[in-house]
């Protein structure tokens, strides 16, 4: 079959030349350089190699995986091997989220162009793909699978195997006569619209069709009226409900005369309930949309730790790649461990560990092409700086005065201080304080964000100014969140707080950052190159406000004299009631894919993260046997004392008895981002009592939303989602299921 996008696709010279293949070096290392045969296949969206021409080939990329083309001397691996191979026949691949780059080397030029643009081009069209355009490429990747003959045309034998790669158990029985009903050509084999057609009596929503037919007199479609009372009626989206119908008609409805008429079809229904209109995440937080006027210690704000690994933190590989990622996926503080190097030339690298070395013009360079893409063509330098005689004098009379009548303080293990980092005490305070080694050229950049020793909140308020910050190790922030929480809380409405991982996560593993959100720490570093639940709830809250790496924090963590305790808040009059209706999923990946009988048993896990009361979970029963569009139906409840802060995450994993659940797929988002309908009451057959008047206009009904599943590296697993039903409740109180 040919591609579902043919006639859309975009046809140039180099595409066609890309199709029909060139030899070219795949390179992994300086010792790993080796030929392969790559081509574009005829779909137009899937590269395949070989070992060499006319062998054998297998898939290797779709461009759907695709991020960008670079050519070779942005690459760190072909600039070490200039000499070997001239850099203009080298181009690399960059794919979205942490899989490896490809690096490769044409035999001319010329070739290494044509690959480059044409490359480029289709990358270019995948990411302007509409919904439709998104659906037809997966179903014509799908497709390609499915025929293992390559002939074009799918058997009855290939669709069986075709459904079980597609997580679907069917019996034998009602897989034919879908097949056959689809078959409209009698050639006993499905190809283009047959299988289009196929694939839609397989996907049919019993769900969406009886919501649809709450709403629609005829069964057929909505019309304007009809739709308007789905709006108000479902997601509550109150007076601009006409207009808003208008819009949405236009914008989903497939065919022309239903957009004249003013009707939905179930087509155009289904279409908008699984669009950004129809998604749990609020389209209007997508783009900046708080105020970026405010001072910098009111923003949680993206953060790195050891930028430059891309492994652990002992051996692992130290590479400019790091900071390409970490900018990219919105880090907006990286950081940058300078030491002396062979012949004078300073070079970045995790001090005193085996890690390797890159050099720090190496890292200075790149910094300057991605850090300021869509930023304020501004840096801070935070870091040390060299201090005066009399700032050292004036410290000294300080500390003096402040250890008189004081316990000895206990040291941090060492493996709970950076490397950069001083002691902020020596044990005998009459030992003189030990001094870092600093290049009077770097300090002299530190200004604003000058690196200052923690003693005591006390102290930073009478001694430090409000520019500049302190670093903390997990386990120093998470003591003072336990004993002193409402001061931290005060302190970070003031001045910048770092957090770091312990030197003892030599795995580069990652705490929850929601414990160091919660008092207010603005810079809470991550270990980015590392995917998992951490990364996923960090990912969450920088996804909204543009994805710029700046989030305004709720009110009562800016106000210097908050009452706010994060280990014991007090119940404010916002807390609310959640209650979420698990539905449905659709088109659920396999866990496996290598074994093509294996079918997952869905379950979903909807978990809060906020603080300690609001952090919690619940999960629905598994069902078998189905991955492609299993039926739960299970409604959720969750109350939480502080909205503002929590995090909610939709976790879809594979039950399995004999040991831990596989990771399907998860989405999380803020609570504060969840999309809304306007809050209204519903008809009233007699006049309500105060207090029943204020319970029922505080409800507010999300209504019912797709949710758009992300893997474990964060990228998209389109088009795998849960449909789910969402009510909210202002207050702490019982809700009917």
């Amino acid at each position: 079959m040919a591609s579902l996008l043919q006639g859309r696709l975009p046809i140039s010279q180099d595409v066609l030349l890309m199709q029909k293949g060139t030899m070219m070096r795949k390179v992994r290392s300086k010792n790993w350089k080796k030929l392969r045969y790559f081509r574009l296949q005829e779909d137009g969206m899937t590269i395949s190699h070989a070992r060499q021409v006319g062998a054998r080939a297998k898939a290797s990329f779709s461009i759907s995986d695709v991020e960008t083309v670079r050519n070779g001397h942005e690459s760190e691996l072909l600039r070490s091997l200039a000499e070997e191979f001239p850099l203009e026949q080298g181009f690399t691949i960059v794919f979205h989220g942490r899989r490896s780059n490809l690096d490769l080397v044409a035999n001319n030029v010329e070739e290494a162009q044509i690959w480059m643009k044409g490359l480029q081009l289709l990358v270019d069209f995948v990411t302007n793909m509409d919904q439709q355009e998104r659906l037809d490429q997966w179903l014509s990747d799908w497709f390609q699978r499915g025929d293992k003959n390559q002939d074009g045309r799918m058997s009855f034998h290939e669709v069986q195997r075709l459904l079980r790669l597609m997580n679907v158990e069917m019996e034998q029985e009602h897989a034919f006569q879908l097949f056959q009903a689809a078959d409209t050509s009698q050639s006993d084999t499905l190809e283009g619209q047959e299988f289009i057609e196929f694939y839609k009596a397989l996907t049919k929503r019993v769900e969406v069709l009886e919501l649809f037919g709450n709403f629609s007199a005829d069964g057929q479609k909505l019309t304007l009226l009809e739709f308007v009372d789905f709006l108000q009626e479902e997601q509550k989206e109150g007076d601009h409900a006409s207009d808003l119908a208008l819009e949405l008609i236009d914008r989903h409805e497939p065919s022309e005369s239903g957009k004249l008429r003013h009707v939905l079809s179930m087509d155009g229904f289904l279409s908008y309930l699984y669009s950004k209109d129809g998604d749990i995440f609020n389209p209007s937080c997508l783009p900046i949309y708080q105020d970026m006027t405010q001072p910098l210690n009111h923003y949680y704000i993206n953060s790195s730790h050891n930028t430059y690994l891309v492994g652990d933190q002992l051996c692992g590989q130290s590479s400019v790649e790091g900071y390409i990622r970490a900018l990219k996926r919105g880090c907006r503080c990286v950081e940058v461990d300078v030491w002396d190097g062979p012949s004078g030339e300073p070079v970045v690298y995790h001090g005193h560990t085996l890690t390797s070395r890159i050099l720090f013009k190496e890292v200075v360079a790149t910094l300057a092409q991605y850090a300021f893409q869509e930023l304020q063509k501004k840096i801070l330098v935070k870091g040390k700086k060299l201090s005066t005689l009399e700032e050292d004098l004036e410290e000294e009379e300080e500390l003096e005065t402040e250890l008189e009548g004081e316990q000895e303080p206990e040291l941090e293990s060492q493996f709970e201080s950076e490397t950069q980092e001083l002691s902020p005490r020596s044990k005998d305070k009459n030992e003189k304080k030990s001094k870092a080694i600093l290049c009077p050229s770097l300090s002299a950049l530190v200004i604003y964000t000058k690196t200052v020793s923690f003693y005591n909140f006390t102290h930073s308020k009478e001694h430090y100014r409000f520019y500049e910050l302190s670093s903390f190790s997990e386990t120093k922030a998470k003591n003072l969140i336990k004993e002193t929480g409402n001061q931290f809380v005060q302190h970070n409405a003031w001045q910048l707080s770092r957090v770091y991982p312990s030197g003892l996560r030599t795995d580069s593993s990652n705490y929850n950052p929601q414990e160091f959100w919660n008092a207010g720490c603005q810079m809470v570093a991550m270990n980015v190159q590392t995917a998992g639940l951490e990364m996923d709830i960090y990912d969450g809250l920088f996804r909204q406000n543009g994805g710029c790496g700046y989030v305004l924090k709720p009110d009562f963590l800016r106000d210097t004299q908050s009452s706010f305790h994060p280990e014991r808040p007090i119940s404010p009059f916002k807390a609310q009631t959640l209650q979420i209706q698990v539905i449905s999923g659709q088109q659920l990946p396999k866990v496996d894919k290598t074994k093509e009988g294996s079918i997952v048993d869905p379950l979903v896990r909807v978990e809060i993260f906020g603080v300690r009361p609001d952090t919690t979970r619940q999960e629905t029963s598994y069902v078998e046997n189905n991955g492609f569009n299993p039926y739960w139906g299970q409604t959720l409840c969750f109350q939480l004392l502080v909205p503002e802060l929590a995090m909610l995450r939709f976790l879809v994993k594979d039950y399995n008895w004999t040991s831990r659940n596989d990771f399907i797929g998860q989405y999380t988002l803020p609570w504060t981002c969840m999309q809304q309908g306007e809050r209204v009451l519903p008809p009233l057959a007699k006049p309500l009592t105060l207090a029943a008047f204020l319970m029922l206009s505080s409800y507010a009904f999300p209504g019912y939303r797709h949710i758009h599943l992300l893997s474990k590296d964060g990228t998209s697993l389109h088009p795998a989602s849960l449909f789910v039903h969402i009510c909210m409740l202002e207050g702490l109180r019982e809700v009917e299921s």
